[in-house]
């Protein structure tokens, strides 16, 4: 049971019963070696199993587990008959049943929530106990010249809370967030509804502007601005970083008046140069709303 795989402040003394869950068996020179662990999830999923006789017979299901070991927990679990809450059957009568796991744990808190299909659904409830206003799934952004055939990146949700759950959703230390983020297997970024009316604002601002640098660029014409800006390409920065190639998909121009365009999207931005805050936000990682993933 190495320290790694203990749950943090707990001591053993000779002749203590002590549980944990076998992680690996290898051969060694020595014989074989059992290595146990008190902080992986799949330990807590047979806790569940033990005492909770609704898992033990496949009424109940785990399924996903997400800890932090010694704090915090948060367990999916789903019904397979429909006149049983699965939530219900895990915390038990006054939550008893609950209670001998968390003592088992060091106190360790477990949130049950409720499994979904739906991922939108099962990012709102892995939030728990915040308040959600809505879940949008992202679009992955198109692999970089070069990251062809990696791995591809995470999936990520946007989720809207109101003004005054925003701290709860995070959590403290950004742990509610992350533990939603293991549970669920995705990116979370989490905004308040005045964050999202801002940045709605903002965007606005910013088309409006960049509709009007646009049409200044080769005398574009209202309905290759509408092809641009349709494509995400609003401002003559983002022309620039697209390219000739993304401008042809757009618009169908040629490869040498694509080229022209850019160029002119270039030139135009050496005329105008950025003021020090907007050259600071365009460096700048995305925000992540408070809500670090893993």
């Amino acid at each position: 049971l190495p320290e790694r795989e203990q749950i943090p402040g707990e001591r053993y003394n000779p002749g203590d019963r002590v549980r944990a869950y076998v992680v690996e068996v290898k051969k060694s020179s020595k014989g074989p070696q059992i290595t146990l662990s008190r902080t992986h999830p799949g330990y807590l999923a047979r806790l569940f199993e033990t005492e909770i006789p609704e898992v033990q017979e496949g009424i109940v299901v785990v399924k996903a587990v997400a800890r932090e070991p010694g704090e915090r927990a948060k367990v999916a679990v789903a019904s397979t008959k429909r006149d049983v809450d699965p939530i219900g059957a895990c915390v038990g009568l006054r939550g008893t049943r609950i209670q001998v796991i968390s003592r088992d744990l060091r106190g360790e808190k477990s949130d049950i929530v409720e499994w979904s299909y739906d991922a939108a659904t099962f990012v709102a409830r892995a939030l728990s106990p915040a308040k959600v206003s809505s879940v949008t799934l992202l679009e992955a952004p198109p692999a970089a010249p070069g990251e062809e055939g990696q791995e591809p990146p995470q999936p990520a949700v946007l989720v809207t809370v109101p003004d005054n759950q925003l701290s709860l959703a995070i959590g403290k230390k950004g742990q509610n967030a992350r533990l939603a983020a293991k549970l669920t297997g995705l990116r979370i970024d989490i905004k308040s509804e005045s964050e999202i009316e801002a940045d709605r604002v903002r965007l606005e601002e910013e088309m409006a502007g960049g509709r009007r640098a646009l049409t200044e660029l080769l005398d574009a014409t209202p309905a290759l601005v509408d092809k641009l800006v349709g494509g995400g390409l609003h401002s003559p920065e983002l022309v620039v970083r697209a390219g000739a190639e993304r401008v042809m998909e757009l618009t169908g121009m040629d490869d040498k008046r694509a080229g022209e365009l850019v160029t002119a999207a270039q030139e135009w931005l050496d005329r105008h140069p950025a003021r020090p805050e907007e050259e600071a936000e365009l460096a700048a990682p995305a925000d992540d709303g408070g809500a670090a993933t893993e």
